[in-house]
């Protein structure tokens, strides 16, 4: 009875040593896993800071860089924390790895939208407020995340396109510039004098108030179409500028042709009858 005893005491001996060094562990894994994320917050807040303190990285690029900053720090403050408690991290990390690659295998469509979106992020083929065309869709870019990119259309529709399907197209980028053409097209009669229709058309560009300076309009002489002649004006113009001068030109130079008597001809015809008798 009494070995039995010395065997319960000494049990419970080594059961207390045993749960003060675990108890001792949990707390000293639990004071680095709270400093260590607290710490990797603060990287992560100074990060963000630097980044944008400069006015040429993207606001994307800040966004990405800052969460990929704490992700990563965090991911050793975890490690560091499952060492000091005894687990052996090396096997922890083996079996993430094969199940990573699982994982990989399964959401392959995923994988190719976030490989993709870092791409953008990095590359920055457009900005967030860009107007473009890409996938067969024109909008104006209101976000871009690391899996899809949003566009607002013209007319007022939200598109959401997945980034690999975005990156394996042809992106046109109108904002990247600054500056766009405007191709106008104005057809007249054939009894119209060239010279003077040109220096009409010339006077208009002049004085419209959104056509740049530099670079200069072009006017000429187009095409000798079948029923008219086609002059080609094409000024320049702030991205801004685009729409209202496409509508407001095209209307102030058909009010000026009027004024001035030139007629725009329609499609016409000759038409010869042959009799028969």
């Amino acid at each position: 009875m009494q070995q039995v005893l010395e065997n319960i005491r000494q049990w419970l001996s080594l059961a207390q040593e045993v749960g003060v060094e675990l108890g001792l562990n949990l707390l000293a894994a639990l004071v680095i896993f709270v400093i260590g994320r607290w710490l990797a917050k603060l990287i992560s807040r100074i990060v963000k800071r630097s980044l944008t303190r400069n006015p040429r990285i993207d606001s994307i690029l800040v966004g990405f860089l800052t969460t990929f900053t704490y992700y990563a720090l965090l991911a050793f403050v975890v490690i560091a924390a499952l060492n000091r408690l005894g687990i052996q991290t090396t096997s922890i990390i083996a079996v993430v790895g094969a199940a990573g690659l699982a994982i990989g295998l399964a959401l392959q469509g995923s994988l190719s939208n976030f490989a993709a979106g870092v791409l953008m992020v990095f590359f920055r083929p457009f900005q967030i407020g860009d107007f473009i065309e890409g996938a067969g869709t024109m909008g104006t870019v209101k976000e871009l995340t690391l899996f899809t990119t949003t566009l607002q259309s013209p007319d007022n529709k939200i598109v959401i396109i997945p980034n690999s399907k975005l990156n394996s197209d042809n992106i046109t980028n109108f904002n990247a510039l600054g500056r766009r053409r405007l191709d106008f097209v104005f057809g007249v009669s054939y009894q119209a004098d060239i010279d003077i229709v040109k220096a009409l058309l010339a006077d208009e560009v002049k004085t419209y108030g959104r056509f740049l300076v530099d670079p200069e309009p072009v006017i000429g002489v187009l095409e000798l179409a079948d029923s008219s002649v086609n002059f080609a004006v094409r000024p320049w113009v702030n991205v801004d500028d685009y729409w209202p001068a496409f509508f407001g030109f095209q209307e102030q130079v058909k009010k000026r042709l009027d004024s001035e008597g030139i007629a725009i001809p329609f499609p016409q015809r000759d038409v010869h009858l042959i009799g028969t008798n």
